[in-house]
Protein backbone atom coordinates (compact mmCIF):
# COMPACT_ATOMS: atom_id res chain seq x y z
CA UNK A 1 0.00 0.00 0.00
CA UNK A 2 2.48 2.18 1.07
CA UNK A 3 4.11 2.07 -2.83
CA UNK A 4 0.88 2.59 -4.27
CA UNK A 5 0.35 6.01 -2.96
CA UNK A 6 3.29 7.43 -5.30
CA UNK A 7 2.26 5.65 -8.08
CA UNK A 8 -1.22 7.54 -7.53
CA UNK A 9 0.40 10.59 -7.30
CA UNK A 10 2.37 10.27 -10.67
CA UNK A 11 -1.05 8.99 -12.52
CA UNK A 12 -2.45 11.69 -11.46
CA UNK A 13 -0.18 13.95 -12.75
CA UNK A 14 0.20 12.32 -15.94
CA UNK A 15 -3.95 11.94 -16.80
CA UNK A 16 -5.29 15.21 -14.35
CA UNK A 17 -8.97 15.32 -14.10
CA UNK A 18 -10.90 16.63 -17.06
CA UNK A 19 -14.39 18.38 -17.57
CA UNK A 20 -16.49 15.98 -19.14
CA UNK A 21 -18.29 18.50 -21.36
CA UNK A 22 -15.37 19.89 -23.31
CA UNK A 23 -11.73 17.94 -21.77
CA UNK A 24 -10.37 20.98 -20.23
CA UNK A 25 -8.76 19.84 -17.51
CA UNK A 26 -10.16 21.23 -13.95
CA UNK A 27 -9.52 20.35 -10.31
CA UNK A 28 -11.22 17.35 -9.66
CA UNK A 29 -12.98 14.27 -10.99
CA UNK A 30 -16.66 14.81 -12.66
CA UNK A 31 -16.24 18.35 -12.66
CA UNK A 32 -16.79 20.79 -14.75
CA UNK A 33 -14.86 23.71 -16.56
CA UNK A 34 -16.38 26.78 -15.75
CA UNK A 35 -17.44 27.95 -19.35
CA UNK A 36 -19.34 24.24 -19.44
CA UNK A 37 -20.41 24.50 -15.87
CA UNK A 38 -22.43 28.06 -16.70
CA UNK A 39 -23.90 26.32 -19.77
CA UNK A 40 -25.80 23.93 -18.17
CA UNK A 41 -29.13 24.38 -17.33
CA UNK A 42 -29.99 22.95 -13.44
CA UNK A 43 -34.00 21.95 -13.31
CA UNK A 44 -36.13 21.32 -10.66
CA UNK A 45 -39.36 23.00 -8.89
CA UNK A 46 -41.39 24.76 -9.83
CA UNK A 47 -42.65 22.13 -12.18
CA UNK A 48 -45.92 20.70 -13.40
CA UNK A 49 -47.12 18.64 -10.73
CA UNK A 50 -47.64 15.77 -12.88
CA UNK A 51 -44.90 15.36 -15.49
CA UNK A 52 -42.48 17.78 -13.43
CA UNK A 53 -41.71 20.47 -16.64
CA UNK A 54 -39.80 23.42 -15.43
CA UNK A 55 -42.52 26.19 -14.68
CA UNK A 56 -40.83 29.43 -15.16
CA UNK A 57 -42.44 30.56 -11.83
CA UNK A 58 -44.24 28.75 -9.16
CA UNK A 59 -48.47 27.97 -10.11
CA UNK A 60 -49.25 27.15 -6.84
CA UNK A 61 -49.26 23.39 -5.44
CA UNK A 62 -50.95 21.08 -7.96
CA UNK A 63 -50.46 23.35 -11.32
CA UNK A 64 -50.40 20.97 -13.97
CA UNK A 65 -49.05 21.67 -17.61
CA UNK A 66 -51.72 21.97 -20.65
CA UNK A 67 -49.84 18.46 -22.08
CA UNK A 68 -50.91 16.80 -18.43
CA UNK A 69 -54.41 18.30 -18.40
CA UNK A 70 -55.21 16.91 -21.39
CA UNK A 71 -53.32 13.81 -21.81
CA UNK A 72 -52.39 12.58 -17.59
CA UNK A 73 -48.95 10.80 -17.82
CA UNK A 74 -49.13 6.89 -16.74
CA UNK A 75 -45.89 7.90 -14.56
CA UNK A 76 -45.53 10.28 -11.66
CA UNK A 77 -43.26 12.79 -12.65
CA UNK A 78 -39.84 13.31 -14.70
CA UNK A 79 -36.65 14.79 -12.66
CA UNK A 80 -34.18 15.70 -14.79
CA UNK A 81 -30.77 17.01 -13.50
CA UNK A 82 -30.17 18.90 -16.57
CA UNK A 83 -31.80 20.19 -19.59
CA UNK A 84 -30.60 18.75 -22.87
CA UNK A 85 -28.07 20.85 -24.25
CA UNK A 86 -24.80 21.10 -26.01
CA UNK A 87 -22.93 20.08 -23.25
CA UNK A 88 -25.15 17.70 -21.57
CA UNK A 89 -25.44 16.38 -25.67
CA UNK A 90 -21.34 15.87 -25.13
CA UNK A 91 -21.48 13.89 -21.79
CA UNK A 92 -24.05 11.60 -23.04
CA UNK A 93 -22.64 10.74 -26.37
CA UNK A 94 -19.55 10.29 -24.71
CA UNK A 95 -20.69 8.22 -22.10
CA UNK A 96 -22.68 5.73 -24.51
CA UNK A 97 -20.27 5.77 -27.49
CA UNK A 98 -17.27 7.30 -26.50
CA UNK A 99 -16.63 4.58 -23.89
CA UNK A 100 -16.59 6.92 -21.09
CA UNK A 101 -17.74 5.07 -18.58
CA UNK A 102 -16.98 7.49 -15.67
CA UNK A 103 -19.32 10.03 -16.48
CA UNK A 104 -21.89 7.18 -15.32
CA UNK A 105 -20.83 8.66 -12.05
CA UNK A 106 -20.65 12.33 -13.44
CA UNK A 107 -24.67 12.15 -14.18
CA UNK A 108 -25.58 10.50 -10.57
CA UNK A 109 -23.84 12.89 -8.76
CA UNK A 110 -25.92 15.48 -10.31
CA UNK A 111 -29.31 13.47 -10.09
CA UNK A 112 -28.87 12.37 -6.83
CA UNK A 113 -29.84 16.03 -5.55
CA UNK A 114 -33.59 15.38 -7.13
CA UNK A 115 -34.02 11.56 -5.94
CA UNK A 116 -37.46 11.31 -4.55
CA UNK A 117 -38.05 10.95 -1.08
CA UNK A 118 -39.09 6.93 0.02
CA UNK A 119 -37.60 5.48 -3.21
CA UNK A 120 -37.49 1.78 -2.56
CA UNK A 121 -35.78 0.69 -5.65
CA UNK A 122 -33.64 1.72 -8.88
CA UNK A 123 -34.91 0.39 -12.10
CA UNK A 124 -32.66 1.06 -15.00
CA UNK A 125 -34.62 1.67 -18.62
CA UNK A 126 -33.04 -1.81 -20.12
CA UNK A 127 -31.46 -2.20 -23.41
CA UNK A 128 -31.82 -5.10 -25.75
CA UNK A 129 -29.23 -7.29 -25.63
CA UNK A 130 -27.95 -6.61 -29.37
CA UNK A 131 -27.30 -3.54 -27.94
CA UNK A 132 -25.06 -4.23 -25.14
CA UNK A 133 -23.27 -6.98 -27.26
CA UNK A 134 -22.26 -4.05 -29.41
CA UNK A 135 -22.01 -1.85 -26.92
CA UNK A 136 -20.61 -3.47 -23.86
CA UNK A 137 -22.44 -2.00 -21.43
CA UNK A 138 -25.89 -0.24 -20.66
CA UNK A 139 -25.36 3.17 -19.80
CA UNK A 140 -28.82 3.49 -17.89
CA UNK A 141 -27.95 0.86 -15.43
CA UNK A 142 -24.07 1.61 -14.56
CA UNK A 143 -26.18 4.76 -13.67
CA UNK A 144 -28.71 3.41 -11.27
CA UNK A 145 -25.62 1.27 -9.66
CA UNK A 146 -23.76 4.90 -9.41
CA UNK A 147 -26.69 6.40 -7.56
CA UNK A 148 -27.47 3.48 -5.25
CA UNK A 149 -23.79 3.40 -4.07
CA UNK A 150 -24.71 7.29 -3.28
CA UNK A 151 -28.17 6.83 -1.59
CA UNK A 152 -28.49 3.37 -0.19
CA UNK A 153 -31.20 2.94 -2.66
CA UNK A 154 -31.00 -1.01 -3.96
CA UNK A 155 -30.71 -0.91 -7.48
CA UNK A 156 -32.66 -3.94 -9.55
CA UNK A 157 -30.72 -4.19 -13.41
CA UNK A 158 -32.24 -7.55 -14.46
CA UNK A 159 -36.65 -6.65 -13.38
CA UNK A 160 -37.16 -4.95 -16.39
CA UNK A 161 -35.87 -6.60 -19.34
CA UNK A 162 -35.99 -5.32 -23.60
CA UNK A 163 -37.29 -8.59 -25.14
CA UNK A 164 -37.91 -6.57 -28.87
CA UNK A 165 -35.60 -4.60 -30.37
CA UNK A 166 -36.69 -1.38 -31.07
CA UNK A 167 -35.97 0.98 -34.25
CA UNK A 168 -34.90 5.09 -33.34
CA UNK A 169 -37.59 6.45 -32.66
CA UNK A 170 -36.42 10.14 -34.08
CA UNK A 171 -39.34 11.22 -37.11
CA UNK A 172 -41.87 8.36 -35.91
CA UNK A 173 -44.13 10.91 -34.05
CA UNK A 174 -46.54 9.91 -31.09
CA UNK A 175 -48.58 7.17 -32.47
CA UNK A 176 -45.37 5.80 -34.56
CA UNK A 177 -42.99 5.53 -31.01
CA UNK A 178 -46.12 4.37 -29.40
CA UNK A 179 -46.39 1.56 -31.69
CA UNK A 180 -42.18 0.84 -31.92
CA UNK A 181 -42.45 0.10 -28.24
CA UNK A 182 -45.65 -1.98 -27.37
CA UNK A 183 -44.55 -5.01 -26.34
CA UNK A 184 -41.05 -4.22 -26.19
CA UNK A 185 -40.57 -4.67 -22.34
CA UNK A 186 -41.46 -7.66 -19.92
CA UNK A 187 -41.09 -7.92 -16.30
CA UNK A 188 -38.45 -11.06 -14.91
CA UNK A 189 -40.72 -13.89 -13.53
CA UNK A 190 -40.33 -12.41 -10.09
CA UNK A 191 -41.07 -8.93 -10.63
CA UNK A 192 -44.00 -8.66 -8.56
CA UNK A 193 -42.96 -9.68 -5.64
CA UNK A 194 -40.29 -6.66 -5.85
CA UNK A 195 -42.47 -4.28 -7.10
CA UNK A 196 -45.65 -4.60 -4.94
CA UNK A 197 -46.45 -1.71 -3.35
CA UNK A 198 -43.10 0.27 -4.01
CA UNK A 199 -42.26 3.85 -5.14
CA UNK A 200 -39.54 2.99 -8.46
CA UNK A 201 -37.15 5.26 -9.71
CA UNK A 202 -36.91 4.28 -13.16
CA UNK A 203 -33.24 5.34 -14.75
CA UNK A 204 -32.04 6.65 -18.04
CA UNK A 205 -29.49 9.19 -19.31
CA UNK A 206 -31.66 11.17 -21.93
CA UNK A 207 -35.55 11.82 -21.91
CA UNK A 208 -36.84 12.56 -25.25
CA UNK A 209 -40.75 11.82 -26.42
CA UNK A 210 -41.22 9.82 -23.75
CA UNK A 211 -42.85 6.94 -25.48
CA UNK A 212 -40.08 4.85 -23.62
CA UNK A 213 -40.68 5.58 -20.18
CA UNK A 214 -44.29 5.04 -20.49
CA UNK A 215 -44.08 2.23 -21.73
CA UNK A 216 -41.27 1.11 -18.98
CA UNK A 217 -43.98 2.91 -16.53
CA UNK A 218 -47.09 1.60 -17.35
CA UNK A 219 -45.56 -2.06 -17.17
CA UNK A 220 -44.35 -1.63 -13.83
CA UNK A 221 -47.42 -0.53 -12.51
CA UNK A 222 -48.55 -3.29 -14.35
CA UNK A 223 -46.91 -5.36 -11.66
CA UNK A 224 -47.45 -3.60 -8.75
CA UNK A 225 -45.62 -0.49 -8.20
CA UNK A 226 -47.30 2.09 -6.65
CA UNK A 227 -45.33 5.05 -7.88
CA UNK A 228 -42.82 5.28 -10.86
CA UNK A 229 -40.74 8.37 -11.08
CA UNK A 230 -38.46 8.56 -14.01
CA UNK A 231 -34.83 10.16 -13.18
CA UNK A 232 -32.81 11.40 -15.54
CA UNK A 233 -29.43 13.00 -16.76
CA UNK A 234 -30.91 15.18 -19.29
CA UNK A 235 -34.43 16.45 -20.48
CA UNK A 236 -35.42 17.40 -23.76
CA UNK A 237 -37.16 20.68 -23.65
CA UNK A 238 -37.13 22.04 -27.07
CA UNK A 239 -40.08 20.42 -29.37
CA UNK A 240 -37.66 21.08 -32.10
CA UNK A 241 -35.20 18.11 -30.51
CA UNK A 242 -37.29 14.90 -31.28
Amino acid sequence: MRLAAPLLKIADYALPPRCPGCGEVTGADHGFCATCWGSLRFLGPPWCASCHLPFDYDRGDGAQCGQCMADPPVHDGVRAAVAYGDVARQVALRLKYGGRTAYAETMARAMSRLMPEGADLLVPVPLHRWRIWGRGFNQAAMIAGALSRSSGVVADVHLLRRVKATPVLRGLGHRGRAKAVAGAFALAPDAKANLAGRTVVLVDDVHTSGATSAACAALLKRGGAAKVILLCWARVLDDAVD
